[in-house]
């Protein structure tokens, strides 16, 4: 009888560790990521906007809803207007901060490359614009281009006409505009295409882009310049000129804007700014300039809103530095 009770007992006693190590071979659920909340700031280019704003409403509805992402469209040079004094997280630009930039921000105490960190968001291609009912200037050389847009250069009081550019082509008077000098577009045309030479007198410059999309759409003598993802928005009023830089006229496509490709002459890259200072003390800023470098933010999104996106090798470089901190 003995033998037997302690038999029993060595059985239920090993029943009852193998049922405790089966216990603890059974994997436990990963405990859900906090979600975070609060409000983050973007402003400045308009040219960005559409694709900040494409990446901020994706990272709202999939990653963290309860972070508000409010971006807006102030314009490349009136965005660093408030980024300087930190009103703002991010500051979009459609062109590269400059030197007077960077000098006020250190005058706030914040460093660039350290306390302000530069990311390449996508390449843009500038697209010049002409009205459904033009037949003429379907393709015109940059020289045609930068000559039509100086002042002085064919007439005094600057009211060119198409035949001034070609003397088969209507004599009818050009209606230029583009947008005005808070955008970075201004400025790329301004300092790059026209070399800093003076604009004409008559050009119609205006701070929204669909004004100057409505603007030339009903005037068959206009002509404006913008960036590329407001003209494929827009296709269906507007149609774009091929441009010849040597080697035959070229349209504006994602497969042509490029650093190297045959749209170069007039590609840009287009930028967004991180106040480091403001990250490193809310996760929600962090986090969200994370998703915008990730494979799911500009790389993923460039396309959809008319720009070229950057090898992955580049996103890859801003999110190691990112998570970094």
């Amino acid at each position: 009888m003995f033998k037997r009770i302690l038999a029993l007992f060595v059985v239920l006693s090993l029943a009852v560790t193998l049922a405790g190590c089966g216990q603890k071979s059974v994997p436990e659920k990963p405990a859900q990521e906090e979600q975070l909340s609060g409000t983050v700031i973007v402003d400045g280019s308009g040219t960005v906007y559409p694709l900040m704003a494409h990446i901020a409403e994706e990272y709202m509805t999939n990653e963290q809803p309860k972070v508000s992402v409010q971006v807006g469209r102030a314009g490349s040079s009136a965005g660093f207007k408030k980024f300087i004094p930190g009103e703002t997280d991010f500051s979009d630009a459609s062109r590269a901060i400059k030197d007077k930039e960077k000098a006020a921000l250190e005058e706030k105490g914040l460093k660039f490359g350290t306390d302000i960190l530069e990311f390449k968001m996508a390449l843009d291609g500038l697209t010049m614009v002409i009205n459904k009912d033009n037949t003429w200037a379907k393709e015109m050389t940059k020289d045609e281009i930068v000559n039509m847009y100086l002042a002085g250069k064919y007439k005094a009081d600057d009211k060119v006409l198409w035949s001034d550019i070609r003397s088969d082509w209507p004599k009818e008077e050009i209606k230029f505009y583009g947008p005005n000098e808070n955008h970075g577009t201004y400025e790329f045309f301004f300092e790059t295409i026209l070399e800093k030479q003076e604009m004409v007198k008559t050009a119609n410059l205006q701070q929204e882009y669909s004004t100057l999309v409505d603007l030339v759409s009903k005037d068959k003598n206009a002509i404006a310049f913008f960036g590329f993802g407001y003209y494929v928005n827009n296709q269906d009023k507007l149609q774009a000129v091929a441009v010849d830089f040597g080697n035959g006229p070229v349209e504006p496509t994602l497969e042509t804007i490029g650093e190297d490709l045959p749209y170069a002459g007039f590609t840009r890259p287009v930028f967004t700014y991180l106040n480091l200072v403001h990250a490193k003390g809310k996760p929600e800023i962090l986090d969200f300039a994370k998703y915008v470098v990730s494979d799911q933010g500009a790389e993923r999104l460039a396309g959809e809103n008319g720009f070229a996106p950057f090898p992955s090798s580049v996103y890859e470089g801003y999110l190691k530095q990112l998570e970094a901190i």
